[in-house]
């Protein structure tokens, strides 16, 4: 198969989602993510198994996705050790996801990379881009937030419930709001 929008997607240039290898692959994972969404939820067995296979890594026996659980890939999102994700987490994939250890998220959690280009007629082709999001290790994000791509959030960092995270989070940080800015710093971390 012919990988050239897949490789061109994930290095943060214009593709076209519309290409035949990159339906496919998403075909392919959104069956994992429903048969994860719709397993029993006292199996956990089928559903590290699931995760496991339709995330890049996922270390299912010291975390745990509560379902539903959504996402563009899931190959593109790696994830530390110690995770845990609360209902309805959105992961949209398109470049890389990095989640460090011991990070924690609330509910209607969204992790964004995909964007459109502002020029219409490149928008009007289908066209789009994505920019990866990388959260380090010891992060707590709150209910409802949202994480746009090419953002980097710092070890230790929290995210206050319902904020919109457009830029770099400063390690052992609190920050809130729409956009997002620092409202104090973590002592004692």
């Amino acid at each position: 198969m012919n990988k050239h929008e897949y490789n061109k997607m994930i290095r943060g240039e214009l593709y076209d989602p519309r290409d035949p290898y990159l339906r496919d692959l998403m075909t392919k994972q959104h069956a994992l993510m429903d048969a994860f969404n719709e397993s029993d939820r006292t199996d956990h067995a089928t559903q590290n198994k699931l995760l496991e296979e339709l995330l890049g890594q996922y270390h299912g026996e010291s975390s745990h996705i509560r379902r539903p659980f959504f996402v563009d890939y899931g190959i593109n999102i790696t994830i530390g050790k110690h995770f845990f994700a609360n209902y309805n987490c959105t992961m949209l994939d398109v470049a890389p996801i990095t989640i460090g250890k011991n990070v924690m998220f609330g509910p209607n959690v969204s992790l964004n990379t995909p964007e459109h280009p502002l020029s219409a007629a490149e928008r009007n082709m289908g066209l789009e881009f994505a920019r990866p999001i990388t959260i380090e290790d010891n992060v707590w994000i709150g209910a409802s937030v949202t994480v746009i791509g090419g953002v980097t959030i710092g070890q230790g960092a929290v995210i206050a419930a319902g904020a919109v995270v457009t830029k770099d989070v400063p390690a052992n940080t609190v920050v809130g709001g729409i956009p997002a800015r620092v409202l104090k710093t973590i002592e004692n971390c």
